[in-house]
Order: C-alpha cells, then structure tokens, then sequence
C-alpha cells in the first residue's frame, strides 16, 4: 500500500471522482456526453471513444489536485494510456490524485429486496494486474431496493468477504452497498444496513484498512459514527441518480461525507463544447461539488 496515497485519502481536503462506467452503462454516458449510438460499430470503438472522454476530463486543468483526492477506473482505462502514461501513473505522478479501480462484474437479479454483486471471476488475476499498474484500491457496488434484513445482511456479507480478499493483495476495498434513492423505505433499510456494516467492521483484523461508498442517507449525519471506526479511511456519497444540484445541497447537510459522483460529475459536458466551454463547465461542477464535500 502506498502510505502516500493512504494519507492522501485519509486526511485531504476534496472528493473522489468516479470515471468507471462500463459495459451496459458506457453508451449511456457516451450519450449524455452527446455521442449517439450509431457513433460506433462495434465494442472497442466504443471504449475507444469513452476512454477520450475521460482523457479530456483528466487532462483538463480543471480536474486538480487541490479539489479531487482520487479517481475511480473502468478496467479498460486502466489498461489504457495517456500521454504514453498508464491512466493510474498519469493521475498519480502528474496529477496528485490517487487511483482507484471497479472491479464488480455488475449487479445479479432482484431477490430479497436487494441486487447481489454478480460472481467476479479471475479476481485475483485482475488485483495483481491492478497492483502492478499501480492502483491503489478497488470499487465494487451491490442495490438495496427495499428494507429486507436478509437480503440486506447478504449483501453486506458478500461485500466484506471479497473486500477481505482485496485487502490481502494490499489494496483498498472501497465497499459500495448502494440504497436506492426511489425506495419506498429507504431511511429502514439505512438503519438496518448500518447495523450490519457495524458487525463485520467488528470482525476485521486491526490493520486491515476498507473504504465505504453509500447513499447519501435519509437523516443528515447518520453515518458519522462509521467515519469514526479506526478500520475506515474514509465514507464516500454516491449520487445515485440526484442531479447535480440535489446532491451536492444533500451532501453538504452531512459533514464529513465526501463526494463520489458520477453522473453528477459529468452533468453538462459535451464532446461538442469547445476545450474552454468544456473546461469552464468542468471547473464549476468541481468547485461546487468540492465546497459540498468539505461542509
């Protein structure tokens, strides 16, 4: 592990941008972005384009630093360069940010109010690649759709053991059980997930080191005592479908809850935009969401 990086993330100032949209979510960011399907003919011209994408948001001066701790990774951009850099080597060594990859193969189908992570298979495989191109810890993301003690037990089990794995080829797991937003009894299955979070961190050895990216919660600070644990180094907010606007004003009623958006990140940016439009438009929707991060 990388005790540079680890300080980084522990103790600075800023959020973690999430750049990981793959397979089945690519030509839905392509499209945001303003590439329509019929752009491309086929898998790899599609990477390729998305992988230029998120070249133009990396390199953009707008993306510093001073506001973004960290940036997560589809594994095609971390097997892919810029500026004849690995994507991990260019965010570390020229842009101070630290690098963090997705590893989950997506979701399995709905059962017991809640979306399993699907089987990952040659994952250890692909956390020594990982660990060779130099990134520094892992994402991986389950669905709670309703408050089902079972399949919310289930999920945060499933969640730690491979977040175990991870952490014994010396990465950071950042833990993901995502609740949807739309559901019906959102702040239940917050309280019932916290419980469970609580009872494997309680079972972790005391050097193994875990990250935490969940919903923005239903009652402002409610997961203040888990960033009080001594094995997280950090919780992180996805915006699980808010706007821009939305979660930035949810995020910052939550102190000490920083930002990992995705969509939201992205919200506004077109492939049509000049380099100053889209620099301009990248620099507001950083800056906001970094003075929400740090309330």
């Amino acid at each position: 592990m990388n005790t540079n990086q680890l300080d980084r993330i522990q103790t600075g100032k800023g959020f973690i941008a999430a750049l990981d949209q793959s397979g089945g979510s690519t030509p839905k960011a392509l499209l945001q972005y303003g590439i329509k399907e019929n752009s491309y003919s086929n898998e790899e011209e599609m990477y390729t384009l998305v992988h230029e994408m998120r070249t133009r948001i990396i390199k953009s001066t707008a993306f510093d630093s001073e506001y973004i701790l960290g940036a997560i990774l589809f594994e095609n951009t971390m097997d892919r360069s810029i500026d004849g850099q690995f994507t991990a080597d260019f965010l570390w060594e020229k842009k101070g940010i630290v690098p963090f990859l997705k590893v989950d193969q997506g979701l399995a189908d709905l059962e017991n109010g809640v979306q399993l992570m699907k089987p990952i298979p040659g994952l250890n495989d692909l956390l020594k690649r990982a660990a060779e191109r130099n990134i520094f810890g892992t994402k991986m993301r389950s669905l709670i759709k309703e408050a089902n003690p079972a399949g919310i037990k289930k999920v945060v089990e499933q969640q730690f053991a491979i977040g175990l794995q991870i952490a014994e080829m010396g990465l950071v797991p950042i833990i993901e059980p995502e609740v949807d937003i739309n559901s019906a009894d959102k702040e239940t299955s917050e309280q019932l997930l916290k419980v469970e979070i609580f009872d494997q961190l309680s079972k972790l050895g005391k050097d193994v080191k875990i990250m935490l990216k969940l919903s923005i919660p239903t009652q402002n600070n409610f997961y203040s005592d888990l960033m009080e644990d001594p094995h997280v180094v950090r919780v992180v907010a996805l915006s699980g479908g808010y706007t821009q606007a939305e979660a930035n004003e949810k995020l910052a009623n939550n102190h000490g809850l920083i930002a990992s958006f995705s969509r939201a990140l992205s919200q506004g940016l077109t492939a049509e935009q000049t380099d100053h439009e889209f620099n301009a438009m990248l620099s507001k929707t950083i800056q906001d969401i970094y003075e929400a991060s740090i309330k």
